[in-house]
């Protein structure tokens, strides 16, 4: 039998993106207002979501795990700052899982972890796991759902 695949996205849901903001520079956030995901090297400066490594590691015991995350655009860093943030986090539970997609829609699986329904979350042709919302507010509620 096939495992169960599963994508977990990293902004807010991996990655607590407010802590890369938060070591920001006062002219990195006069000249970034509003845009924050374009500062050069941010998502090297961010922290893993509570309890997101432990949870992510417990869902490659059952599932067959990916990231699925989506690179912006105007950023020259964040491509690299992302694949240095999972080898540094997650090392060999995310050992060439890492899929980096403006339409997450066209990756076929069972679950999409997202806090959005952007990028072709909306369209996730398996179901859509909405991180942060009223029924699943926290990595504790995901787990409990999946397992």
């Amino acid at each position: 039998m096939m495992n169960k695949i599963v994508y977990v996205d990293m902004d807010n849901v991996l990655v607590d993106f407010k802590t890369g903001i938060d070591k920001l520079t006062p002219s990195e956030l006069a000249e970034f207002d509003g845009r924050f995901d374009e500062v050069p090297n941010i998502f090297s400066k961010m922290e893993p979501m509570h309890n997101a490594i432990e949870s992510y590691i417990k869902l490659c015991s059952k599932y067959d795990t990916y990231i699925l995350s989506t690179s912006p655009w105007e950023n020259p860093t964040a491509l690299n700052d992302k694949l240095d943030w999972v080898k540094k986090y997650l090392g060999k539970y995310a050992h060439k899982r890492l899929i980096l997609s403006h339409n997450k829609h066209l990756n076929h699986g069972d679950y999409l972890i997202d806090d959005r329904d952007k990028n072709g979350a909306d369209k996730f042709t398996g179901e859509l796991i909405l991180f942060g919302g009223e029924k699943f507010p926290h990595w504790d509620a995901v787990i409990e759902y999946l397992f």
